[in-house]
């Protein structure tokens, strides 16, 4: 790999990690497919009252892995059980540092032993941990290997599979009519091998957005004849593709924090600081301002990973992780904000004096990771992470982790906007802070994704 600034050579040159963090100049999140192919709020509410359609294809980063040592070595770096784990499955990987906290999640997908049986997908903060860690064990002479395969931004040419997401309540009618008969029985997170128009397809029962479900995926040459066939049975239901905007605010309904900020400024990991280009490490947005590095720090337990961990092997993080599962201190939670509040917002962009934090719809990222100070009573009670717009039931959500004693009901404040403000160019440098009062709610907020999507993803 050619370096041209390291982590640790970033963090050196400005003095610490969050001054870099909140400074560094990082792309706004983007999807590179249409924002929209109708509009957002219709293709948002596909999902919940007909059936959507969303092309995963091209933003993940996906990390093709073998080797007969793979599954020792990724046992060593995760909380995962690895027992049962065979092909036909997936899991919701998860790493942690040596005290515990969380360095990221992506989805592993187990398709065959042999050269490049699995498939890791996710955030490329994850898989640059795991890349760094079979470099070394390669180096060492283990029997494992991997392929790189970046999102469409990063790369040149097309992605090795496409990825549809087809969701909602006609989702079922929609593969029916595909398959020609019922929809096949697979248990959450498992994988199937179907047929769609004559290809051979794998389906991997789960949704993005907490609604009944496929995932389907194969290979990119035949992306263009599975993708006319779903939306050509979904025609007579409904079916709406599903853009960028709208995909991006999925989140908000499954539940899932996407982009917590990564525990890896310990000294365990120094030495992957210097493996690991500064370019790559992300930038820090928000409200919540703190000298110490570990004030954004999560573990599983704060985010509701915590179904994931089984203490039935040796990993890194394990004495400090069960010390957290014994003193759970925060939960995850949807926060819902006040539409006086928001619209409070809105209008102050239209009057006269420095406006509040501008603040987007549908999503309201304005860094790779978004940490917003939860206050009870004046007091730091948690973090408020992704934010934004839901059209089906019409609501502006927040995802956050809060101290655990805080009940649903809890009327709560988060803070919008910073100060003092960053440097980065993503955030507007005239604004003001304000403060948005949101009240406590279960997380998914949707109760299908709550219950019967919710499933153990060990």
């Amino acid at each position: 790999m050619t370096h041209t600034e390291t982590l640790a050579q970033a963090i050196e040159r400005v003095g610490n990690p969050i001054e870099f963090l909140r400074n560094q100049d990082w792309p706004s999140i983007t999807f590179p497919i249409a924002p929209e192919f109708t509009n957002w709020r219709d293709e948002q509410r596909a999902w919940r009252t007909t059936v959507g359609l969303m092309d995963q294809s091209h933003h993940m980063t996906q990390l093709f892995l073998g080797g007969a040592d793979l599954i020792p070595l990724l046992e060593s770096l995760s909380p995962n059980t690895f027992a049962t784990f065979r092909p036909g499955v997936a899991k919701q990987l998860i790493t942690v540092n040596r005290d515990g906290y969380l360095i990221g999640d992506g989805i592993l997908f187990y398709h065959h032993e042999g050269r490049e049986g699995l498939v890791l997908v996710g955030h490329h903060i994850q898989i640059d941990w795991v890349r760094f860690n079979v470099e070394k064990a390669q180096a060492a002479g283990r029997d494992v290997h991997m392929r790189l395969d970046p999102n469409s931004t990063m790369r040149s040419g097309p992605p090795t599979l496409y990825r549809y997401e087809l969701q909602g309540p006609e989702a079922d009618r929609v593969m029916e009519a595909v398959f020609g008969g019922p929809v096949p029985e697979v248990k959450f997170f498992h994988i199937a091998d179907v047929q769609i128009a004559g290809r051979n397809v794998k389906a991997l029962r789960h949704g993005m957005a907490g609604q009944p479900g496929f995932e389907f995926y194969g290979p990119w040459e035949d992306h263009e004849v599975v993708h006319s066939a779903l939306m050509e049975a979904g025609e007579p239901h409904g079916i709406r593709r599903v853009g960028a905007k709208a995909y991006s605010s999925s989140p908000l309904e499954s539940g899932w924090v996407p982009t917590p900020l990564p525990a890896i400024f310990g000294e365990d990991l120094a030495e992957y600081r210097d493996w690991l280009p500064a370019a790559r490490a992300g930038s820090l947005a928000g409200s919540l301002h703190s000298e110490d590095i570990a004030d954004y720090y999560v573990t599983p337990y704060d985010l509701g990973l915590g179904r994931s961990v089984r203490f039935d092997h040796d990993f890194h993080g394990r004495a400090a992780l069960e010390r957290h599962a014994e003193a759970q201190t925060r939960r995850k939670v949807t926060l819902i904000w006040n539409a006086e509040d928001v619209a409070g917002i809105v209008r102050s962009q239209l009057e006269e004096g420095v406006p509040a934090k501008y603040l987007d719809f549908p999503k309201a990222r304005y860094g790779f990771y978004q940490m917003d100070e939860v206050l009870l009573d004046g007091r730091r009670v948690g973090i408020s992470t992704d934010a934004g717009y839901v059209a089906y039931p019409q609501l502006y959500l927040s995802l956050a982790t809060v101290e655990a004693a805080l009940e649903d009901g809890t009327e709560v404040e988060v803070v919008w906007g910073e100060d003092p403000v960053s440097a980065k160019p993503q955030v507007d440098q005239d604004h003001r802070q304000v403060r948005i009062c949101a009240t406590v709610a279960p997380a998914p907020y949707q109760e299908y994704a709550r219950t019967t999507y919710r499933a153990d993803r060990s």
